[in-house]
């Protein structure tokens, strides 16, 4: 099958692993660390919101963001993702990839910081500003998931494609881990300078006038990273997959891949035009559906299902530290020291569990394979969940908090050990290069669907943190990822293949060729040349 491949593709599956591929790695997942940055530091900030602008004394209890509000904050920035994932997956596989990659970060870097700015002094032009722009930064957030799986999975080789596109997607557990980071950093250093009394001793005294400053500061921080990283990413040649593929100049992504990784390659103009005609097929043709139906169905799925249980985990985790005993309760403490230490067990849960997930998928997932990796992710999380609905009268009490930190802790774990990580590398690896960047789309747009449902269903279960109904949202969850263990079964196993190999794209050529052998030993009808064409007609047969 390889002596069918074309030599640049062939070239790039079997490069030795180098500096370039590091770059990469850090280039495309700075992109990473500021998604999950900005997606999830509005964790850290939205009660210091509702204390700020929606705080009515007579309810006598701290300002709190109204539920659909706090939905709405929590969750415009996933509908901005879902669209933004749609919209420049399928510009990725209409312009190329590069093109479009640069136009992400620039959406991203503007929305970050103007998500810091108020068009007015009211709550509801404070909100409404802020849901305004983080639609947007999640719409340029969208554009980063087809776009840097596509591009990781056409640099690599295909010994080490599954840990290179892991790594990229393992920024995300840095930026995660950086949304506390920062949140309590800020938070901290203005708390120093005015560390008021609580809300129980003072209920006007205890949201200092400050905090306005601090959710800006932690949401505008989210551009630094984005900005640091344009340059680099506008360095970047179009990758040598869609170059010879799709635009059909193999001439210029063998001087473009020669000029970034150490590897001699030949064009073969040829070869390509046969290469192209036999995969012209498109995502909606019955051709897609008979290869790729199922594995398109089975990245979808079990991405939706994953999602769900994924950002209903970081969304709602601080209204679940105070029952965890990791924060005190509201009125016990003052707003810039309500946010310090959501942020700071935030910091915690993140470093020790969310972190260490994602890279052991990275050392394990060429050994153990994605599926694998996957079905144990969900197995476990599955288990995890469930313990905690079915012993959460138990685990919330205080002698029992730290168990409970450890079993909240372990599915993170696993599930960055697990489904979040491998649903993100598979969709880059199954499809092929022409609807690669949309079939990805497609894949983590379902995902976000899922977010948006937990944002919008799932949290208004946490909210109150009553135990009736935390309890059901965990057991929900525990269902929703034993239906992603079946779900798993509609995927296949991609290590070691290359994603010609994986996608059938050879497979298409091949036949292609087969029957253009068959057409000319019709035509020779017995001729003196028989015998050489069905002699290439059964090397093709035993090849395939």
């Amino acid at each position: 099958m390889a002596s069918n491949n074309l030599a640049v593709l062939t070239a790039l599956d079997t490069a030795k692993t180098q500096w370039y591929h590091v770059m990469a790695i850090v280039i495309a997942g700075m992109g990473f660390f500021t998604d999950a940055y900005d997606l999830f530091c509005i964790s850290t900030v939205s009660k210091l919101l509702g204390r700020l602008y929606y705080y009515d004394s007579s309810t006598g209890k701290p300002g709190a963001l109204p539920h659909h509000i706090n939905n709405a904050v929590t969750g415009v920035a996933l509908i901005g993702t879902l669209t933004g994932q749609l919209f420049f997956g399928w510009l990725g596989d209409k312009l190329g990839r590069k093109k479009v990659y640069g136009v992400t970060l620039i959406l991203m870097v503007v929305c970050a910081l103007c998500s810091g700015l108020s068009f007015g002094y009211s709550a509801n032009a404070v909100i409404g500003t802020l849901c305004f722009f983080r639609f947007w930064l999640g719409f340029g957030i969208g554009g980063d998931y087809p776009l840097s799986a596509t591009i990781m999975s056409e640099y690599a080789n295909k010994k080490t494609r599954g840990a290179f596109i892991a790594a990229v997607f393992a920024m995300q557990g840095m930026g995660i881990i950086f949304a506390g980071l920062v949140s309590m950093i800020v938070s901290k250093i203005f708390l120093d300078f005015d560390n008021v009394p609580s809300f129980s001793t003072n209920p006007v005294l205890s949201t200092q006038p400050q905090a306005d400053f601090v959710w800006r500061i932690v949401l505008m921080m989210g551009a630094v990273p984005a900005a640091l990283t344009y340059y680099w990413r506008m360095k970047m040649p179009e990758t040598g997959r869609y170059t010879a593929v799709i635009e059909g100049n193999a001439k210029q992504a063998a001087a473009d891949m020669g000029r970034v990784l150490e590897i001699e390659i030949a064009a073969e103009p040829d070869k390509l035009s046969d290469y192209k005609a036999a995969n012209s097929y498109s995502l909606f043709s019955s051709e897609f559906l008979r290869r790729h139906g199922f594995h398109l169905l089975g990245t979808t799925t079990t991405w939706f299902l994953l999602d769900i249980a994924f950002y209903s985990q970081n969304l709602t985790q601080k209204d679940i530290f105070p029952v965890m005993g990791l924060t005190r309760k509201a009125v016990d403490v003052n707003a810039l020291r309500e946010m310090f230490e959501t942020s700071r067990a935030m910091f915690v849960i993140a470093m020790f569990g969310t972190f260490p997930g994602y890279w052991f998928t990275v050392f394990f997932i060429e050994k153990m394979g994605r599926f694998k990796i996957q079905l144990m992710g969900f197995v476990m999380m599955t288990i995890f969940m469930f313990t905690i609905g079915l012993k959460y009268d138990y685990l919330k009490n205080e002698d029992h908090k730290w168990t409970f930190a450890t079993l909240y802790g372990l599915t993170f774990f696993f599930a960055n050990f697990g489904p979040n990580s491998t649903t993100f590398v598979l969709p880059a690896e199954l499809f092929p290069t022409r609807i690669r960047s949309t079939c990805h789309a497609i894949s983590a747009a379902s995902g976000k669907a899922g977010a948006i449902f937990s944002a919008f269903i799932v949290q208004s279960y946490t909210l109150d943190g009553t135990t009736k109904k935390i309890k059901k949202a965990m057991y929900f969850l525990a269902f929703t990822n034993a239906l992603g263990v079946l779900f798993t079964f509609f995927v296949t196993e991609t290590k070691g293949r290359s994603l010609e190999e994986i996608s059938g794209e050879n497979e298409g050529e091949l036949e292609l060729e087969l029957e253009q052998t068959n057409v000319l030993v019709k035509r020779n009808e017995l001729g003196p040349s028989f015998g050489l064409f069905g002699s290439r007609s059964a090397r093709l047969v035993l090849a395939h």
